[in-house]
């Protein structure tokens, strides 16, 4: 009877879920969106054909003259390709490091002001419930608000740069990091908080005292899975002027030079894979059994 119930609520789910992609289909066709322009597949080739020849390549096989003549044949500008991409690939190297930077910094200062969000957010830390609701609310607000939605907000507040992308990447993960430290909270060893309880102490002291060996390794895992995530995020934080990598990536796209934003890409990707392993490593040893 219970499996028929739940197969008869999962059909009910399926369902409505089919019929909303059944109603936003119709909606696009109806407005004339539901198309993907002329000669979709023409483009995609030369677009792929493109991406195919990242421009870093030219620094070993594109030529080291270029001319640029006048009608009449005149000489108007001599250009070294090869010298060209080695100063690009600086400049990429540089926005990838401050990508890096302001991803690491705004996580860090989301991790430590979120703690005591997470911590009243937790149902089973028993506070007030005007406390307890009052933090649950606020973390909903800032997880729902985007990164680039507070990158705008600092941008026009303190102005063009780095910092703004710190603290646009703190203010959405500040939301995600404190509802993963009161998830992570609630699934503590209830027997635990109980035992701390019989002996005089609040659920926070219990916490504070019994459970932090147990919950560091968690928060420690959270956090490098919200840094992780927010290397990646940060990367187009750029394309409204909060640094790093969004910038280079505007330029090449407006200018369609293709070659490049396949560079681009590929120090991106790099960047991602690199600090994804990194963090499974550490996570892997933080969550490792110990040994009495």
């Amino acid at each position: 009877m219970f499996k028929s119930g739940t197969d008869r609520t999962l059909h009910t789910w399926i369902g409505a879920y089919l019929l909303l992609v059944a109603l936003i289909i119709s909606q696009f066709i109806a407005a004339g969106d539901f198309s993907f322009g002329r000669k979709p597949w023409e483009n995609f080739k030369k677009t792929a054909a493109e991406l195919s020849q990242p421009s870093f390549l030219n620094i070993w096989f594109g030529s080291d003259r270029v001319e640029y003549r006048s009608d009449d044949g005149r000489v108007l500008r001599v250009e070294n390709p090869r010298e060209r991409e080695r100063e690009f690939l600086a400049a990429l190297g540089r926005a990838t490091w401050t990508t890096f930077q302001v991803a690491t910094l705004g996580s860090l200062l989301a991790a430590v002001a979120a703690l005591p969000f997470g911590l009243a957010a937790a149902r089973n830390m028993m506070l007030p419930p005007v406390i307890a609701q009052t933090a649950r609310v606020t973390l909903d607000v800032f997880r729902s608000i985007h990164t680039l939605v507070f990158g705008l907000l600092f941008v026009g507040v303190i102005g063009l740069g780095p910092m703004a992308g710190v603290l646009a990447i703190a203010a959405h993960s500040f939301g995600t990091y404190g509802k993963l430290y009161a998830e992570s909270i609630e699934t503590a060893d209830a027997r635990l908080i109980q035992s701390g309880v019989a002996l005089g102490l609040s659920p926070l002291q219990t916490l504070v005292y019994g459970l932090w060996r147990t919950m560091l390794p968690r928060w420690i895992s959270v956090h490098l899975y919200v840094w992780e995530f927010n290397v990646r995020d940060s990367t187009v934080l750029g394309l409204i002027g909060a640094g790093g990598l969004g910038l280079l990536l505007s330029e090449a796209v407006s200018l369609f030079q293709w070659g490049r934003l396949a560079t681009i890409l590929i120090a991106i990707v790099a960047l991602v894979v690199a600090f994804d392993n990194l963090s499974r490593h550490i996570r892997h040893a933080v969550n490792r059994p110990r040994e009495h």
